[in-house]
């Protein structure tokens, strides 16, 4: 009597092609799959145009936005962009503004944080306030900047002053607390002055923190924008997506968002370059 033995066979695990474990490739297949599934979606009209067009309405509605078109079909009458400018003048506008408002925001962010964290009893007397100003949603006092400085850019500059300022405020207390003070005494032991120590010491080991509040802070301000031009904000990018989707033009409004998003990740990398090249230590300690 014979008896026979079968040996179990192992499947071997499932590897992802080398191509595809790359850093760079990963990000560009994640974006072909979702354009793949939205654009499957409008095609078996899954959903409603009005609701979710697709890509390739999306697109025209962003070309359309910087360039010229006839007004209507076989009209004479030319029209340029939307709401009487191109996309891209929308977005410069808008960065401009919160160029300033994040200029003021880090001048005065820093130079109040550094004193807060100097002087404990003004400490403890303006930092609530300051938290308190940080929990505020921007609609909350939108209204009542309308009534103090009008309609104007002066009121959108406020409104991205005041998303910013507490990050960098708070930042830049936490980082001045974090600095070694062994340092400090250590240059104070060496013949270096206050402002010195300061200079060479203080400031340079809380940069880093300042870095991080001003990232979080022009988060804040970005996010901010549709609030700050929903008065009277044509020219602006977050104008222009309020408008659009109160006329029911999605695809118009779903290109403003993706202009939104793109500028905020470029804003972002942008930053962290800045916080690489001024801070080249950090990492290296």
């Amino acid at each position: 009597m014979s008896s026979t033995t079968t040996t179990p066979t192992t499947r071997k695990p499932f590897r992802l092609p080398g191509w595809m474990k790359s850093r760079r490739i990963q990000p560009v297949i994640s974006l072909v799959l979702i354009l793949l599934v939205w654009w499957g979606a409008t095609a078996a009209k899954l959903v409603n145009p009005l609701y979710l067009p697709g890509p390739g309405q999306v697109w025209n509605a962003f070309v359309e936005a910087n360039s010229c078109r006839p007004i209507a079909a076989g009209s004479s009458r030319i029209v340029c962009g939307e709401q009487q400018y191109f996309l891209w003048q929308h977005l410069v506008v808008s960065l401009e503004r919160i160029g300033v408002g994040m200029a003021l925001a880090i001048v005065f962010g820093v130079l109040i944080g550094f004193l807060l964290a100097e002087v404990q009893w003004l400490n403890r007397i303006v930092l609530p306030y300051v938290n308190f100003i940080r929990a505020l949603p921007p609609l909350g006092y939108i209204g009542l900047l309308i009534v103090w400085f009008g309609i104007g850019d002066t009121t959108k500059i406020w409104l991205l002053f005041l998303a910013a300022f507490p990050p960098i405020v708070l930042a830049t207390v936490d980082g001045i607390n974090g600095v070694n003070r062994d340092r400090v005494n250590s240059a104070l032991s060496l013949g270096a002055n206050p402002l010195k120590a300061f200079l060479f010491v203080v400031f340079p080991s809380s940069l880093p923190s300042i870095m991080n509040g001003i990232r979080l802070a022009v988060g804040f301000a970005w996010t901010t924008v549709v609030a700050a031009e929903l008065n009277n904000g044509i020219p602006g990018i977050g104008a222009l997506a309020y408008l659009s989707g109160t006329e029911l033009n999605t695809p118009l409004t779903i290109a403003c968002i993706f202009v939104i998003g793109i500028a905020a990740l470029l804003l972002d990398g942008l930053i962290l370059l800045i916080t690489h090249l001024v801070t080249p230590w950090v990492g290296r300690e």
